[in-house]
């Protein structure tokens, strides 16, 4: 899928890449997707969270005119999903589409013919190869047949493949999933490149790390229905306040140091059980010069200190009741 034309879409209300309502699938007894609501501002990256079967893929299929709506809507740049699913197609790339013309054909040759496909000519079908293969770090072995590539070398190919026509709208299910950190980093740059150039990209993702990393909001997706949106920071406040962490130069000062702390905060604190620091919720930030000033008059002296918000793990493990560090990464996820 992409905008063979370059197009840009033209719709009144150029703010939303995404407008759904309502959104409901099913599947025989089970209910994929239960009244998801998305609104995806244009021109930003905006990730899509939830363990395994939560309704992710499924949401996602519905979105780009894969699968039809049992109920609810899904507008993409103003532009009904199902009644105009046509001009819908041509604004959106989807990863984990692109099916290889011919195994026994070489990387470069399988692009350039998906991009005849759409429409470019063969000078700059061969122009647009050798950039994409280079900026997915394929350049090396993009004269090897596709039946030689690893599971990974395969899934920089297939968004490479996704991003020949640089559509407004790229949809990017687990694009990360299996890769190494390097690659994954060059994949996070190539995001970041897409959005600057004017595209949006809807992303959904099992690393917590990357969504932090990469949205600028996320909407967590719990057995079919949003159950959570914001920005990371929203929604890291969501379960509290930050932390503040002491450490002392003399170990022997940490009861008193944790008195003082307690005292002046107005809070419980606790020490952690490796490297024996103090932790304590900062509900006042203004109070923590009072109490920098009590440890100084009572001559306990820090080695470290510092301010640390929620992590988005935790904020998972809060909205969900599932840690996502211990998920399991398994294909074919049935939502």
């Amino acid at each position: 899928m992409g905008n063979r034309q370059g197009r840009k879409p033209l719709t009144a209300n150029g703010d939303w890449a995404v407008e759904a309502s309502g959104l409901v699938k099913t599947f025989g007894d089970n209910r994929a997707v239960d009244g998801v609501n998305l609104k995806v501002p244009a021109g930003s990256i905006y990730g899509v969270l939830g363990p395994n079967g939560a309704g992710k893929t499924t949401t996602i299929r519905m979105l780009a005119t894969l699968l039809r709506p049992d109920e609810g809507s899904a507008r993409i740049f103003g532009y009904d999903s199902v009644k105009e699913a046509q001009i819908v197609r041509q604004l959106i790339g989807v990863t984990g589409q692109y099916a290889s013309v011919d195994e026994s054909l070489s990387a470069t040759e399988n692009l350039v013919i998906f991009s005849q496909l759409l429409g470019l000519g063969r000078a700059e079908a061969r122009r647009k190869a050798a950039e994409l293969l280079e900026e997915f770090g394929l350049s090396e072995a993009a004269k090897r047949p596709l039946k030689n590539f690893s599971g990974g070398m395969r899934r920089r190919l297939d968004l490479a493949a996704s991003l020949i026509a640089q559509p407004p709208l790229i949809f990017l299910d687990e694009p990360t999933t299996g890769l190494d950190p390097r690659t994954r980093n060059q994949m996070w740059e190539t995001m970041r490149r897409l959005v600057k150039e004017g595209s949006t990209v809807l992303l959904t993702t099992q690393y917590l790390q990357e969504a932090d990393e990469l949205a600028d909001r996320i909407a967590v997706i719990d057995r079919g229905c949003v159950v959570a949106e914001g920005t990371v920071d929203e929604l890291k406040e969501t379960i509290g306040t930050s932390s503040l962490y002491l450490s002392m130069k003399n170990p022997q000062d940490i009861q008193s140091a944790r008195q003082i702390t307690d005292r002046v905060l107005k809070v419980e604190s606790s020490v952690s059980s490796e490297g024996g620091k103090i932790i304590a919720p900062m509900a006042d930030a203004d109070r923590v010069t009072d109490l920098l000033i009590g440890l100084r008059d009572a001559g306990i002296q820090l080695a470290e200190l510092s301010v640390q918000k929620p992590t988005l793990d935790e904020v998972f493990l809060a909205i969900t009741g599932e840690d996502a560090s211990n998920k399991s990464e398994k294909e074919g996820e049935r939502g």
